[in-house]
């Protein structure tokens, strides 16, 4: 899931939690009921979609999972509660899941949650005619993939209803984060009848979005920066929602958020570096770990120097990723491998990330000028070229202005590079990238559960996310061995290899692991925060 763009196997160190209508068209008693029931949120970058079957980001997974919900509800540590699907069974070999569907589960608009809503819903995720970038992680169900690549017809997914109230799931193979899946919004039910109704426009605005969550979305036009989540006094459980309204804002200036959260305007605020380190250990200060690399992308099918390792390596050993890390905000580290910190490895014990750290990786994924300058050498050999001059793509928040501004001042400075710098909209920033009208871009992945694999997928081949069009045979082939593999201790050292070769290929370059330093009032209670997939759980937050 894109970051400034978008989720448990193991044990998770960064799954923490905090206790913190028809198309067009009381809280709870308890400690709350004396205040008012309405919290004030922030999100850095405007959503996108909210299509569920095209949605990619990290800010309208925060929307998904508050005003949708699947078959299972995430809590806390990413631990699988029940959401629509009162309970659920697996088969002995893990290849059929068995669903048991809650009776009196509405939409929005009166209509009854079935089954059926969920067969409709994967249907058309994984249908060609959809296009949908996150049809992959639908692989390991029956036929997935051949219907993805329109070999097979969709109507032949492994997804099965038997009746109004039960769901059977058949899978090529165990897939051992599936209960986490089923948690993530791809996977969330759609109303067949509301999606054909509103057609192209759907997902496109407040007015064309059906909730069976706990909140309803109003307000969001599809372009403005501002919207509201309130109560949806349809939802089955709503007894258990005390907010009876979140005012959601983008605030793209970490300076300007801090003056509203100060003057009361806001109820919780990221925090710049220069701003962590003034209030850190202050009433409301905490950090949030999220599972998420912050890293280059480059275009390598579109620019044949790109293509040049040894460019790549230029590149990267040039940028001082600690102190880059440190710049954009103090709860951030320098990264060494692709996937972020703070997944364990479940057969060794060990942190996956530091598993893959070796000599080889070390020698391109550091800091070190002198050698960087003898890359850049060689490249310009290579390719016939006396200087190489690159854009750099990034967001216009005030993060992705330091990280490209440290970036270009690094590469000039030491290779005498020509570094033009585009900061643009998120949104501009994911069309530019998805039609590949772009050089280089600094972008950043948040895993959708925490397992390598949501991480490592990204650049496999044909992977709709592998903009670059990066290719390395030993790690697709690694990857493939990661899917098919009976045996865990061999599942993840195909991953942690192939982790490894995209280092040492600089396939892309990983620049910090992301977290965030964030004040929030402490009169805000029961919000629970999980590392990967959607961030924000508001189902049972209040205001005391």
């Amino acid at each position: 899931m894109r970051k400034e763009k978008l989720f448990a196997t193991g044990s998770v160190l960064l799954a923490s939690a905090a206790l913190l209508a028809a198309c067009g068209s009381s809280s709870s008693k308890s400690s709350s009921s004396s205040k008012a029931q309405k919290l004030s949120w922030t999100e850095a970058a405007e959503l996108t979609t909210m299509d569920p079957s095209k949605a990619t980001d990290r800010y309208d997974a925060d929307q998904f999972n508050n005003v949708m919900e699947g078959l299972i509800r995430l809590g806390n540590n990413a631990k699988p509660t029940p959401g629509i699907a009162k309970s659920w069974k697996e088969s002995s070999d893990g290849k059929t899941w068995t669903f048991n569907l809650r009776k009196g589960a509405k939409w929005a608009n009166g209509d009854e949650v079935t089954a059926q809503d969920f067969v409709y819903s994967w249907r058309r995720t994984v249908n060609p005619k959809t296009a949908s970038e996150y049809a992959y992680l639908f692989s390991g169900i029956k036929n997935a993939d051949a219907i993805v690549a329109g070999k097979k017809a969709v109507n032949t997914l492994g997804i099965k209803a038997d009746g109004k109230y039960k769901l059977t799931v058949n899978l090529d193979r165990r897939i051992p984060y599936f209960k986490l899946l089923m948690g993530f919004y791809i996977f969330f039910p759609q109303n067949q009848k509301f999606v054909e109704k509103c057609g192209d426009k759907y997902g496109t605005a407040a007015k064309y979005v059906l909730s069976n969550g706990p909140f309803k979305m109003t307000g969001w036009t599809g372009t403005n920066l501002s919207w509201k989540l309130v109560k949806n006094n349809s939802y089955w459980d709503k007894k258990n929602v005390k907010l009876d309204q979140i005012s959601m804002s983008v605030q793209k200036t970490q300076s300007t958020s801090y003056n509203l959260y100060q003057s009361g305007k806001l109820d919780e605020t990221n925090l710049n570096a220069q701003q962590s380190k003034q209030l850190k250990g202050s009433t409301g200060w905490t950090v949030r770990k999220f599972a998420s690399t912050r890293y280059l992308q480059y275009n390598i099918a579109k620019d044949k120097n790109l293509a040049n390792a040894n460019l790549r390596k230029a590149i990267s050993l040039s940028i001082n990723k600690k102190a880059l890390a440190t710049t954009v905000g103090a709860a951030n580290s320098p990264a060494v491998s692709f996937t972020a910190a703070g997944i364990t490895d479940s057969s060794t014990g060990k942190d996956f990330s530091s598993e893959v750290q070796t000599a080889a990786t070390k020698a391109v994924q550091g800091f070190d000028k002198a050698k960087a300058k003898e890359y850049y050498k060689k490249a310009l050999k290579e390719l016939g070229k006396k200087q190489i001059t690159i854009n750099l793509l990034g967001d216009d928040t005030d993060d992705a202005k330091k990280v490209t501004e440290f970036i270009q001042s690094a590469l000039e400075s030491t290779l005498g590079m020509k570094v033009e710098v585009s900061n643009v909209p998120f949104k501009t920033r994911l069309s530019r990238v998805s039609s590949l009208k772009f050089d280089v871009v600094a972008t950043g992945w948040t895993a959708d559960f925490s397992d390598p694999i949501s991480f490592l997928d990204l650049l496999s081949k044909g992977n709709a996310y592998n903009y670059g069009k990066w290719q390395s045979t030993i790690y697709n082939k690694n990857i493939s061995l990661s899917k098919t593999t009976g045996s865990t201790a061999a599942r993840w050292k195909a991953m942690v290899a192939a982790d490894r070769a995209l280092i040492e290929d600089q396939g892309v370059t990983p620049l910090y692991y992301s977290n965030e330093a964030t004040l929030v009032k402490t009169s805000v209670k029961g919000v629970v925060f999980n590392g990967a997939g959607a961030p924000y759980n508001f189902k049972e937050a209040y205001i005391k």
